[in-house]
Parts: C-alpha cells; sequence; structure tokens
C-alpha cells in the first residue's frame, strides 16, 4: 500500500465558475486558475500522484503551458489515473477536506463524491468528501478556497512495463 497527501489553494475571483470535485456549484464568485481551478481534485491529484511516487500535477501539467488552459480537472484526472492503471496501482480510497468559508457545500457532497468515484473507477464508499470553515480566522476563509486530500493506492502488478 502506498500513501499520498495533497494540497492545493486557489483564490476567489469574480467572473469564473466554481467547480468543486468535478460540481459546478452556484457562486458569485469563482476559483482563479490556469485550468478550471477545481482546487479539491488539484489536491487529489497531488495525493494519488505523491502515493505512486510520481511528482505533482504542476509536472505533468504545467500551467505555463496552453494545452491546459481553460480544461476540466476531471480531464486531468482522467489522466492520473492512466498513469496509475499503467504502474499496477489502483486507489484503495480518499478522503477530502475543503476548506472554505462559503458558499455552503453540505447540499453538494453526493454529486462531488458520486462524480470522483465514478473517476476513480471505484464505489462512491471508498471517496469521501467534507468540507470545513475557517471560522473566519484565516485568509483562505475570505480570499479563497483551499483542499486537502489524503489517498491510498495499493499495487495490483504492472500491466505496462518500462513507463
Amino acid at each position: 500500500m502506498r500513501i499520498g497527501h495533497g494540497y492545493d489553494v486557489h483564490r476567489l475571483a469574480p467572473d469564473r465558475r466554481l467547480v468543486l470535485c468535478g460540481v459546478e456549484i452556484p457562486s458569485s464568485l469563482g476559483l482563479e486558475g490556469h485550468s478550471d481551478a477545481d482546487v479539491a481534485v488539484h489536491a487529489l491529484m497531488d495525493a494519488l500522484l505523491g502515493a505512486a511516487g510520481l511528482g505533482d500535477i504542476g509536472r505533468h501539467f504545467p500551467d505555463t503551458d496552453d494545452r491546459y488552459r481553460g480544461i476540466s480537472s476531471l480531464a486531468l484526472l482522467d489522466r492520473v489515473m492512466a498513469l496509475l492503471d499503467a504502474r499496477g496501482l489502483r486507489l484503495g480510497n480518499c478522503d477530502i477536506t475543503i476548506v472554505a468559508q462559503a458558499p455552503k457545500l453540505s447540499p453538494y457532497m453526493d454529486a462531488m463524491r458520486d462524480t470522483l468515484a465514478a473517476r476513480l473507477h471505484c464505489d462512491p464508499g471508498r471517496v469521501n468528501v467534507k468540507a470545513t470553515t475557517e471560522e473566519h480566522l484565516g485568509q483562505v476563509s475570505t480570499q479563497g478556497i483551499a483542499a486537502h486530500a489524503v489517498a491510498l493506492l495499493e499495487e495490483t502488478g504492472p500491466r505496462i512495463k518500462n513507463l
């Protein structure tokens, strides 16, 4: 088994969609970033890549590369999953914590979990998504949204050699 941790944070900005775990959340502000800025999926990808010993999302999908401008983070997650599959790794489980003062995310948690489970090729019971606030104590609570993720990978044996 392999364990990885991921963390990401993005600034809130006008005229952007707010996408978390692949689900669009109604909001007057979205997250600023090169891609769709889905901070939760970014943290999850970093956790998966870390557990696999494959670096981080900046190494695989640099924000200096125009191919990734505006791209769905779920499309990037699909690429990460292909890397893991090629190395004989599959998800055991993952746990994501979104840190946001607003908007209220509880109505979207089931959709977030189910969206990720479909992309991770696993039962929704292997995916946990939760949210918390910083009780107005930190910069994230007023200026952005952050996410932490932990992922457990299981080795199944390599499918493709020499990647």
